[in-house]
């Protein structure tokens, strides 16, 4: 029997638990980023831009903004052929505590047809937040990672060019709003993986530090801090330094399509046995020409010769007994000897027969 590798695609981490920050766990109420969006136009392509049939609206955008600069561009609109501009939506993340005038990072992304949008310049756009107010100003040259380019008898395409970034191409209008006073009573911290023994741990680091008392847990995953100085800042600084070991569940997240399979730290089996066999069947297709006798009055044919052969390699039986480590665990299963793909059935199977002590997540 062939052993194939069981874990191609597998990445494991088994190291033993090690403390945490708690500022790489969780967050702050108050304390976070709003999505803004906007509408604009890049210009400057090199004829690399919007079609007027499959992008009308690219039209009539230009035709509003001309007209605010007194040109008046309607009687000749269906003349108009933007192949050097594109339509285009800006995103731009708001940090938290933004100023006016703080520059920010935005990304262009076409709208329309446009095959490209190497080279264009992206004029004035608000960009707005969702309350609809403006909270930033974009403009600058996009920054393309690829190009496109094509004749009548093909074309070739690197990366994505129909998407840009402009780094620091929109300045900050309005501040972000505050959810976070100095004197506020209480600080709440969220933790980004919910879980009642990690909660209840960071609440012991923090009264043991800040004294009895001074955090509660709410639920699995928010604890409140008293601010008794009335200095929020020099607070969660303190707090984003404290150092706890979390606790996760155990998890195999299996991806079919990719045959991608990760496993947890936490991962075991009680002792099973498994049964695994390969079968391979391979199809081989040859032409024969048959050709007849001299003066037998036939005529030169081709024939089709489709061979076939299916082997099925001797199963195993293996008996993986129970393991407390990820390591060990990994050393049973490759015994089986399966691909990628067989093994997603195998974890399955082991996990219907409740051996897999793990939650098993299908992507």
């Amino acid at each position: 029997m062939r052993y194939l590798s069981l874990f191609l695609s597998l990445f494991l981490v088994a190291t033993a638990a090690q403390a945490e920050r708690i500022k790489d766990i969780a967050d702050i109420e108050g304390v976070r980023g709003n999505a803004l969006i906007g509408y604009g136009i890049v210009v400057g392509l090199n004829g690399t831009g919007d079609s007027s049939n499959a992008s009308p609206f690219t039209i009539s955008s230009i035709t509003a903004m001309l007209e605010r600069f007194g040109i008046n561009v309607r009687p000749d609109i269906k003349k108009m052929k933007p192949k050097n501009i594109a339509a285009v939506m800006v995103t731009a993340d708001l940090p938290p505590f933004a100023r006016p005038g703080q520059k920010l990072d935005i990304t262009v992304s076409s709208m329309g047809d446009s095959k490209s949008l190497r080279g264009g310049t992206l004029l004035i756009t608000p960009i707005l937040g969702g309350d609809g107010l403006v909270y930033a100003v974009g403009q600058g040259g996009v920054t393309v990672g690829g190009f496109a380019v094509g004749g009548d008898a093909g074309n070739v395409v690197k990366n994505h060019p129909t998407v840009g970034k402009i780094p620091s191409g929109a300045r900050v209008e309005k501040a972000a709003p505050r959810g976070l006073e100095v004197g506020q009573e209480k600080i709440t911290i969220m933790l980004r993986s919910p879980d009642f023994t990690t909660v209840r741990r960071m609440q012991q680091v923090i009264n043991k530090q800040l004294g009895k008392g001074m955090a509660k847990a709410l639920d699995s995953g928010t604890i409140e801090v008293w601010n008794p100085h009335g200095d929020a800042i020099e607070l969660i600084a303190n707090l984003e330094q404290m150092q706890l070991t979390t606790d996760r569940p155990a998890i195999v997240v299996i991806d079919e399509r990719t045959g991608t399979i990760v496993m947890g730290q936490g991962v075991t089996i009680e002792t099973v046995a498994v049964s695994h066999g390969n079968i391979s069947i391979n199809v081989v297709e040859n032409q024969d020409v048959s050709q007849p006798f001299a003066f037998s009055r036939g005529q030169t044919a081709i024939t089709n010769a489709t061979d076939i052969q299916v082997q099925e390699d001797e199963a195993q039986l293996v008996v993986l007994p129970r393991q407390v480590t990820l390591s060990s665990l990994v050393s049973a299963l490759n015994a089986v000897g399966a691909s990628p793909s067989d093994l997603i059935a195998v974890l399955q199977a082991i996990k219907a027969a409740g051996a897999l002590h793990a939650e098993l997540k299908v992507m």
